[in-house]
């Protein structure tokens, strides 16, 4: 994916946008649909991705894990391709050497495949069917359901998943983000198949996704199978559902233990960071690599090389709405939590109060052209990067995101930890493994 081309065309019933980067944006005249092409006409592969801007944040008590839980269903057929008419994903793609999968998140769900660019049409025609004739039926909810609470168990088994999940559901009283995209078991467990409906009907539509394409394939006759299969549905009439619950002012500092039976004790600590698009973000980024990114990290050296601690981490995330800024590590046996936690946030106030020096930040932005080269390595990688950019509300970030990345400076790093690392803006949380029995 290296090279980039831009033939831009003109295909009855859509608009053309704008290009950014050899990225080709358009418009389905009739519904609303968001189009991105991005064109290798050398590429034997096609990817093709419907994103749906709805995520676990469009969830309420009742039926939190309602966008994961229809993503399972969306997958048991729809009005043309079904198992009863033996044209299942599965049998028409899988079997031609597809690559097919859909992922859930906070503000987003996506539908793939990778596929010989033969069989784009295929994949086409299969994603228009199920935005709005997929099959929503209660005997396919009551055996997904137990496929879907098989997972939110391996969760609760995994410690660092464990006490994720409570960190954010701490750290967010009011915002949806307070609930994993998987849900609250009894949620999973009792929703109504007719409320699953409702939530498919508020927001599985045109006007509220992306159709984007990548690879081998010709830009006109993409475009005219998009206009002839997703041109078929109407956009949603009425407004959507608004999520417009905003987080309220936090007043000092969360802290929450997780004690259960496990072999792997876990301190985390979260501080609130700005909604993905904010200009401080990029500088987040860097931060949370400086602190740790590699062996010569900050927090690496300070509690692995000590033997404090057998691995450490630092993601800052980007979200729609703001998110958190999160270090997790994971101790070597019989250190204290406490002096985990001191060390970690010794670091944050050395670094907000001394700065980070030229060659920290020279090897920061040095993985980071490691990680923006390989946005572009291949079809998936291509769409998922993409997908990300347009859950957080701007796709163009995924061309001027990078360029803002290798501009921070050791000042505004330094402003950064300052201004979001503080005591009283944190959310702590302690994983106690107790003995097995």
């Amino acid at each position: 994916m290296a090279r980039r081309f831009a033939t831009r065309v003109t295909v009855s019933g859509t608009t053309f946008v704008r290009e950014l980067d050899g990225i080709l944006e358009y418009r389905l005249n009739t519904n609303g649909l968001q189009i991105l092409l991005t064109q290798d006409p050398n590429a034997p592969v096609a990817g093709f991705m419907v994103t749906y801007h709805v995520g676990s944040r469009n969830e309420a008590i009742g039926y939190t894990g309602a966008t994961h839980l229809l993503e399972h269903l969306m997958f048991k057929g729809s009005k043309n391709f079904n198992k009863e008419n033996k044209k299942t994903i599965w049998e028409i793609l899988e079997t031609k050497g597809a690559l097919v999968n859909a992922t859930t998140w906070n503000d987003r769900t996506n539908y793939f495949e990778v596929m010989p660019k033969e069989h784009l049409g295929t994949a086409i025609t299969l994603e228009a069917d199920r935005m709005r004739h997929a099959h929503i039926r209660e005997e396919d909810r009551q055996s997904e359901m137990t496929v879907v609470r098989n997972e939110f168990e391996r969760g609760e088994n995994n410690p660092m998943e464990a006490l994720d999940k409570q960190i954010w559901a701490l750290a967010y009283e009011a915002h949806p983000y307070h609930h994993s995209t998987i849900g609250w078991r009894s949620d999973i467990e009792k929703v109504p198949i007719a409320r699953l409906k409702q939530f498919y009907d508020d927001f599985y539509w045109p006007d509220n996704a992306t159709v984007s394409i990548v690879g081998g394939f010709d830009v006109k006759e993409a475009l005219a199978m998009i206009v002839k299969e997703f041109g078929k549905h109407s956009k949603k009439k009425g407004d959507y559902l608004a999520m417009y619950t905003e987080e309220p002012n936090q007043e000092g500092e969360r802290r929450a233990t997780v004690a259960r039976a496990g072999n792997t004790d876990l301190v985390g600590i979260a501080h609130k960071v700005p909604a993905a698009v904010h200009s401080d973000i990029p500088a987040l980024i860097i931060l949370a690599l400086i602190l740790a990114d590699g062996k010569t990290s900050r927090l690496y050296r300070t509690l692995v090389d000590s033997a404090l601690a057998i691995d450490v981490s630092t993601n800052c995330y980007q979200f729609h709405d703001p998110s958190l800024l999160i270090t997790y590590a994971t101790l070597a046996s019989r250190t204290p939590h406490q002096k985990i936690e001191e060390l970690v946030k010794d670091a944050y106030r050395a670094i907000a109060l001394k700065g980070v020096s030229s060659t920290e930040l020279n090897r920061a932005k040095r993985s980071i052209r490691t990680y923006i080269a390989s946005l572009r390595d291949g079809p998936y990688a291509f769409l998922s990067a993409l997908n990300e950019q347009i859950a957080a509300g701007d796709w163009t970030r995924f061309v001027t995101f990078p360029k803002k990345l290798v501009q921070v400076s050791a000042k505004d790093v330094q402003r950064v930890a300052r201004q979001y690392l503080i005591d009283d803006q944190s959310t702590v949380g302690w994983f106690k493994a107790l003995p097995q029995i």
